[in-house]
């Protein structure tokens, strides 16, 4: 969700009343509700107009769904628990659906990250990881931000060589975090952590920590720190996406947004956005961004972070693909 897409859910939430705001709430999940609860209490002299626009929009969109897909999980586990019987089900359905036995890990997803690193701070930094890893990865990372230096060089380095959960690994994440996971001698290994994992959480931090990050696993171990590199998709990185990909994107972008994720990149990715618009539109842009006064580097990344997040649900969806690779993946 960006900002304008936060913003548009909150004065949706609003205008529905409390019973139905209540209702859509018990839907969605812990971030969701932090970042919509907090745009909804900073919602000010809101027009008219404004209101009527998002109802108008998430009417169009509400119209063009269809049911197909609607508790798919509980219809997943209902249909294979006939088929199977119970027990062949229920390990099929964890591989399917694995996470469904972290019920006990959605405390800390509700917990401000602060609060959560206050909680884990002084725990083994081999029991942090593989706490980390059961979460969102922009949650993780401002838990991350939250460690001290070295705690935190030395949790993703070992969230970076995590190859999996054991069984006893989650009995004592059962005794540190009261029931996080089951903890059954019979689970299989779940496939959580790895480099691409670390990505990802890198992705999410600041750039002079992340660089911190990155220099002190290189002295643990070089390969691994250009494998995590490698795994990390960074704003420059959009000059690798095809131009099918680079408009699919710049759809979603907000103007505003895009003016200030540009003030901090390189004239060949500026030519390379310039390129997949409109004349017109490139113009308009090429003049916002010279008129553009200064711009603090934390709201440079801030925005670049948001586009990237658009771009990885694009690529998640199969609309783009990530790293260049874009000609290959259409036919």
């Amino acid at each position: 969700m960006n900002e304008e897409g936060i913003e548009r859910g909150a004065i949706l939430l609003l205008s529905l009343g409390e019973e139905g705001a209540t209702e859509v709430f018990k839907h969605l999940g812990p971030r969701e509700v932090q970042k919509l609860g907090t745009a909804m209490s900073n919602l000010k002299n809101v027009t008219r107009d404004k209101v009527e626009q998002v109802l108008s929009a998430f009417r169009l969109s509400a119209e063009e769904k269809s049911p197909l897909g609607l508790n798919s999980r509980e219809y997943l586990r209902t249909v294979l628990t006939k088929a199977l019987g119970d027990d062949k089900a229920t390990n099929l359905i964890d591989r399917i659906l694995h996470g469904g036995d972290t019920s006990g890990i959605d405390g800390l997803k509700w917990m401000d990250s602060p609060a959560v690193a206050e909680l884990i701070k002084n725990e083994h930094p081999q029991i942090i990881a593989t706490i980390l890893v059961h979460l969102e990865r922009d949650q993780a990372s401002e838990i991350l931000t939250e460690l001290p230096e070295r705690l935190r060089n030395d949790v993703l380095l070992r969230i970076a060589t995590l190859d999996g959960i054991q069984p006893s690994a989650l009995k004592e994440l059962n005794d540190v975090l009261t029931k996080l996971l089951s903890g059954n001698n019979n689970l299989k290994k779940s496939p959580m952590g790895g480099v691409r994992t670390a990505a990802e959480i890198l992705n999410f931090m600041s750039g002079n920590l992340e660089g911190g990050v990155i220099e002190s696993v290189r002295e643990f171990d070089a390969d691994l720190a250009q494998k995590i590199l490698d795994e990390m998709f960074v704003f420059e990185n959009l000059i690798d996406i095809d131009d099918r990909g680079v408009q699919l994107l710049l759809r979603e972008i907000q103007s505003e947004s895009l003016i200030v994720a540009l003030k901090g990149s390189s004239e060949e990715l500026r030519e390379k956005i310039f390129k997949n618009m409109s004349q017109r539109a490139a113009e308009m842009l090429r003049d916002d961004l010279e008129a553009k006064g200064p711009v603090r580097l934390s709201e440079v990344e801030a925005e670049q972070k948001e586009i990237l997040k658009i771009a990885r649900r694009l690529a998640d969806e199969g609309q783009l693909v990530l790293g260049g690779n874009g000609d290959d993946a259409y036919v």
